[in-house]
This record gives structure tokens, sequence and C-alpha cells, in this order.
């Protein structure tokens, strides 16, 4: 009876089959049908590939098994894959961080197919030991996702939520590359939608008003001390005094060096007489919104630039919202 080696009724999400009888005789009929490739190989070694036809396994078409084999006709082992060369459809989702440790969920779908059955067999299915087609699927899924968290890192938040239909080709650029390596092609990649924490929603929000990322860093500390100091009880009061003008100034611009003045004398030049110190003027006390960052009149009610009300105690400090206390002088907000 001739041996006949075919995949039959292959299902929809197949990538690979493994013809379960490695026990292979010459004369054998290889079928392959349509967008399938047989492979044969031999200790994890890919030997001779067909394509699609109906093939009459001899000494001529198996050139390098038969040399393996010694030029012997008896029958001689071997293991054969076939593999869909059709596009497949994978899905995804995880969670990974953003370039400010910002942390992140993501889901999508994706598209690919094999490009390079050999490069594929030997990468994957020989390399891995997989020889299922639902560990090879999971492999994929498993090495796509693995890149995706890669790459999704190198972003801001701000660009994953109002750039995503850039941020979905550019990491699919990326991503060809890793999916060339393993024989595939990776044809399209849709970024479904991502998603964060609240507390990230909310600094997401003022980043997008605003842009300045420092302001809203600056925000966040003050409420942390804020919210430490209401822990404290009335021993709070003083340090809260100190600390949070100073963390709601923003940071002085550096003072440019002064040239030094050539001597024009000969010898050791004399020493530079201590010049008086020069009183200064008390500053203004300026008011930062401690929602946009951006200065505004002091008492003011309403900032001009975002809008946002100010809250304050009776005696005018700016409290953050919910504080039963005044941080700076203790003072009860009703």
């Amino acid at each position: 009876m001739v041996q006949v080696i075919e995949w039959v009724n292959p299902g929809e999400d197949e990538i690979i089959w493994r013809y379960p009888n490695e026990v292979i005789k010459w004369g054998a009929q290889l079928i392959v049908h349509e967008y399938e490739v047989a492979v044969f190989m031999r200790d994890g070694k890919v030997y001779d590939v067909f394509g699609p036809g109906r093939h009459t396994l001899t000494t001529q078409n198996l050139p390098l098994l038969y040399k393996l084999v010694g030029g012997s006709n008896s029958p001689f082992k071997a293991t054969v894959i076939f593999v869909s060369m059709k596009e497949f459809q994978g899905r995804y989702g995880g969670e990974t961080q953003t370039r400010e440790l910002a942390p992140i969920k993501y889901y999508g779908v994706y598209w690919f197919k094999v490009a390079d059955p050999v490069q594929f067999i030997t990468e994957v299915v020989g390399g891995q030991s997989l020889y299922d087609t639902q560990d090879v699927t999971k492999f994929i899924r498993a090495y796509f996702n693995e890149g995706m968290m890669k790459h999704l890192s190198s972003y801001s938040i701000v660009d994953l939520f109002q750039n995503l239909d850039m941020v979905s080709t550019q990491v699919k650029v990326k991503l060809m590359e890793d999916f060339r390596r393993l024989g595939l092609e990776l044809v399209d990649v849709k970024i479904e939608g991502v998603n964060t924490t609240d507390e990230w929603r909310q600094r997401l929000f003022w980043l997008m008003q605003t842009g300045n990322a420092q302001a809203v860093m600056q925000m966040d500390t003050v409420k942390q001390v804020a919210a430490e100091l209401g822990k404290s009880g009335s021993a709070s009061v003083g340090t809260g005094m100190v600390l949070i003008p100073q963390l709601m100034q923003p940071a002085p611009p550096a003072q440019p060096a002064q040239p030094a003045q050539p001597y024009a004398g000969g010898g050791v030049p004399p020493a530079q007489a201590a010049q008086p110190a020069t009183p200064t003027q008390p500053a203004a006390q300026q008011e930062i919104c401690p929602y946009c960052g951006k200065p505004i009149p002091p008492g003011a009610r309403f900032c001009p630039y975002c809008g946002h009300e100010i809250k304050r105690c009776p005696n005018g400090h700016i409290v953050p919202e919910g504080a039963k206390f005044c941080p700076v002088c203790g003072a009860k907000i009703e």
C-alpha cells in the first residue's frame, strides 16, 4: 500500500501540522495543497522543502535526506512539518509602563503570515521544540506581547492617548523587524485601546491642558505633603507654614556667571576688596495656580489661565481641594 502524506482538513487557525508517522518509505505520495509548504526535518535540522503539488518521494527530490541515510533505499526516519502560508489574525493585550512609569493597559489585534518557512521552522518550530499548532500560536502571541511592552514603554502617556494612530504605525515598523527574524511577516497592527489608573488619568488631564510636566509634578508633591501633614494633627502646622509655600514657588532661574575683569598692573594682582552687601528689596509674594502652574494675581479666586477655582483659607492662603485645615496657618476651612 502506497504511503500518503497529506494535511487533511486543516483548521482556520492552524499554522503547522506534524505528520504523526516518522518512518517514511521511498515512493510515498506527498500531497501539498495550495498555501502550504511541507518541510522535512531530522534531529531538529531542516533538509528538504516541498511546495504545492503531488510529489512522489524519490532519491532525486530528497537528495539531502538520501545522502544523510547513506544512500540506502530502506525506509528512513524524518519529521514532516506542514506549514500554512495563509494570513492569520491574533489578538493581544497586556500591561506595561510609559516613559514616565505610568501604568497602562493595552489591547488590540494584529495580522501575520509565514514569509520564510525554513527560517520559521528553524527559529520557532525546531528552535523552540514546538510541534503543536497551539504551542506555536501561544509562542507567537507571547513574542508579540513582549515586543509591544518593550516598544510602548518608550512613549509618553500623552502620545499614547493623543496620537494612538501614530504610535500604532511606529510600533508596527519596529515589530516587523522582530517578526522578520522569525521568518514571519507582520502584515498590520491595530491598537484598539489603552487605559491607565485614575491617578494618572488626572495627571494626563493636566498634562494635556498645560503641557507643563514640572507643574503637574509640583502639584502632586504639594498634595502628598499636605496629605501627610494632615495625618499629624496640629504639630504639622508649623512645618506646613515653612514647607508648603516653598513647594508652591517655581524654581528660580540660573544666574549667569559674571566675567572676570582683567588686571592691568604688574606683579601679583591685589586681592579683591570685599563688596558691601547690597540690601535687597523684599520680593513681592507671587502666587502660583496649583492646577496649571502659572502665576496668578494675589488673592485671585479663579485662575485666569485654566479657569480652576482657587481654594483659600480665611487668611488667604491657597489650600488643596478637600482640605479641612490650612496647611500654612492651621485655620479651619468651612
